[in-house]
């Protein structure tokens, strides 16, 4: 089976963004008030075009991003989030892999990833409502991943899952390198072909998800708070909108039925959630018919020492 483009209809979409207030370069010689300004930089382009476009855009907080910012300038940049009307959900305190973790270390960065954005969200009258788990690893043992679930309904979490993903993280980790190298033909090229698979991954993703559920149910797109996707922002929404979809809210699109199937996956990995439907569903699919970022990309400086290191940030 192959996927064909989407047609001339109507899709629903929420927009998430993950690991904010920023994630930057990773490099030793870029100094905290320079990454700092690059994040407020950046994140006022990201606001800038989501206001413009009316996407009602759910942003997730790693505490450790606000304080490697400075306390005072990442909470800025999240205080403008909530100025600008926009929700914010926790994403821990430090982005750890829970399948390096205990439970009771997962439960410390739950409550730690508070820091910051719950009393933003206070302050602006809106409730702390949504987290989502880093790499999307919700527990590799039966035992982590119900206690775990338990833990986060008691805290008054809903688990934000997301369907269109489009490997942001490696084309970013790229296009930083570029960036510092002064590289503009390669950060030129990457901003094309970046866009070029985020068309595809959407209609892969959409066409995946009919498959298991048989109808156009509502997406949950995941893309992360970096220089990259605020450099290309407005190109990215006008994607999704030529393609005919309407943003909605996180909350709008989990109040479909296929949101209230339980999450059960028990895996070291952290599928879409079309893959994890149709697990639970007895739904056959191919994911070998999922696209995959250029080999280029995925190449370019991967063996420069700061930009191996920034690998776990994403």
């Amino acid at each position: 089976m192959s996927w064909t483009p989407l047609a001339a209809q109507s899709y629903r979409v929420a927009m998430t963004v993950d690991d904010l207030p920023f994630v930057g370069t990773g490099s030793p010689s870029t100094t905290q008030a320079e990454e700092a300004k690059r994040a407020a930089k950046a994140n006022h382009k990201l606001l800038r075009a989501l206001a413009r476009h009316h996407v009602p855009v759910t942003g997730f907080v790693v505490q450790r991003g606000v304080e490697d910012l400075g306390v005072a300038s990442g909470t800025t940049i999240l205080r403008e989030w909530t100025a600008s009307g926009f929700d914010l959900g926790n994403h821990t305190n430090e982005h750890r892999d829970f399948n390096e973790m205990s439970v009771e270390q997962f439960e410390d960065q739950v409550i730690r990833g508070e820091g910051a954005f719950a009393e933003l969200m206070k302050a602006a009258g809106r409730k702390v409502e949504f987290f989502r788990f880093p790499f999307n690893h919700t527990g590799d043992t039966q035992e982590k991943h119900d206690s775990a679930a338990a833990f986060l309904a008691g805290r008054g979490y809903r688990l934000a899952p997301c369907t269109i993903e489009t490997s942001d993280w490696m084309f970013a980790r790229s296009y930083e390198l570029m960036l510092v190298r002064g590289d503009h033909t390669g950060a030129t090229k990457l901003r094309k072909e970046y866009l070029a698979f985020t068309a595809e991954q959407i209609d892969y993703f959409n066409g995946l998800n009919k498959q298991v559920w048989g109808y156009d149910l509502p997406q949950i797109m995941l893309i992360h708070d970096n220089q990259l996707n605020a450099d290309v922002i407005e190109d990215l929404l006008a994607i999704f909108e030529r393609k005919k979809f309407k943003w909605i809210t996180l909350s709008e699109a989990e109040s479909d039925p296929a949101y209230s199937l339980p999450d059960t996956l028990v895996a070291k990995g952290g599928p879409m959630w079309g893959y994890r439907w149709a697990r639970e569903r007895n739904v056959k699919v191919d994911g070998r018919l999922e696209h995959e970022p250029p080999k280029w990309v995925e190449d370019y400086g991967k063996d420069t020492d700061w930009t191996r290191r920034t690998r776990s940030v994403f």
